[in-house]
């Protein structure tokens, strides 16, 4: 079965823990999350870490549609939030790597090995492309497109065993759509996890996928997926440290994202006319087919935001960085 050999092989590529579930959702990235703070969240305190949109959509869920008694903590676009003397008595909620901000947590140390709560992340910019500590992670959601350029519409949710323990034993206290369940009578609707999908995706999008996880797999797995990012990544900001227009939007190369690489321009005394040069620059860029789909996304400040995953080639992001400098002579 196609759906189960999906699973199995992303299972192996990513590494998770021999008995973490892994399981094809409806809706993206969007939809694995979803599920699993309806499903899970509330039988204990939530502590919410937002440092760029996706998160602060899921504080959104939690604070005004669950509304949840939650702490929230939050950061500006190229910070992250405070990590530090986070209860591990607490639920938490958090992206792994910020796609719109391009910052990411530095690793999984600050999670408590013996947290009473659990952790829910959305990795869906991380997996495949960054060393994700699957054992701090009880709850994990990816979707296809992102790491590995797969089709859009599927997601992918990690269960822990204690999450499974957490969906049987304290069932979320309110009703949940069909789409949302992952139990029945008070057990694991284990087939989603064997390919037995909640709704039927498309199977020429299983079979894309497929392609995806066997170019990896045949290019070294994990570890030459963050290679290829970290290479990618290194070089743009190269260039970047050559361009005295632009600079990295996360300044701490700590927590820096080597695949969503946010940059702002360097003179922010006018924000305006920055967004008017950076719609200028994407039109123009885009124009000559060097980049498309370059601009900082809407909320962040004015700059570029360049894709470094693994699915691009190290010679393409330095060829790049001239085609930028030009474009830059003729917007500013």
């Amino acid at each position: 079965m196609r759906l189960a050999e999906a699973i199995e092989r992303t299972h192996a590529l990513l590494g998770l823990p021999a008995d973490y579930r892994l399981g094809i959702v409806p809706a993206s990235d969007t939809g694995a999350m979803e599920m699993a703070i309806w499903s899970l969240l509330g039988p204990r305190p939530v502590t919410m870490l937002a440092w760029e949109s996706f998160g602060e959509g899921w504080v959104t869920d939690v604070a005004k549609q669950l509304k949840l008694d939650a702490e929230i903590r939050t950061a500006d676009y190229g910070e992250i939030a405070d990590l530090s003397g986070i209860d591990p008595a607490s639920d938490l909620v958090f992206t792994w790597n910020g796609t719109t901000s391009g910052v990411r947590v530095p690793d999984a140390n600050w999670i408590a090995a013996d947290r009473g709560g659990l952790t829910i992340c959305d990795a869906t910019s991380a997996a495949f492309a960054q060393a994700i500590d699957w054992a701090k992670i009880d709850v994990g959601t990816f979707s296809w497109q992102k790491a590995l350029g797969g089709e859009a519409a599927h997601g992918m949710l990690v269960l822990s065993p204690r999450a499974v323990e957490r969906l049987e034993n304290q069932p979320a206290p309110r009703p949940l759509p069909k789409i949302f369940r992952l139990t029945k009578s008070g057990k694991l609707i284990d087939g989603i996890f064997r390919g037995e999908t909640i709704n039927t995706p498309s199977m020429l999008c299983v079979e894309d996928w497929l392609f995806a996880i066997g170019w990896a797999e045949a290019l070294g797995g994990l570890p030459a997926l963050i290679g290829r990012a970290d290479a990618n990544a290194a070089a743009l900001d190269r260039w970047v440290q050559s361009a005295p227009w632009i600079e990295h939007l996360a300044s701490n190369p700590a927590i820096r994202s080597n695949t969503s690489v946010c940059l702002q321009f360097a003179d922010r005394s006018d924000a305006e006319a920055n967004k008017g040069r950076q719609k200028a620059l994407v039109k123009l860029l885009e124009a000559q087919g060097a980049a498309y789909d370059i601009g900082a996304y809407r909320d962040a400040p004015p700059g570029l935001r360049v894709w470094c995953g693994a699915t691009v080639d190290t010679a393409d992001i330095a060829a790049l960085g001239p085609w930028l400098d030009w474009a830059w002579e003729q917007v500013k």
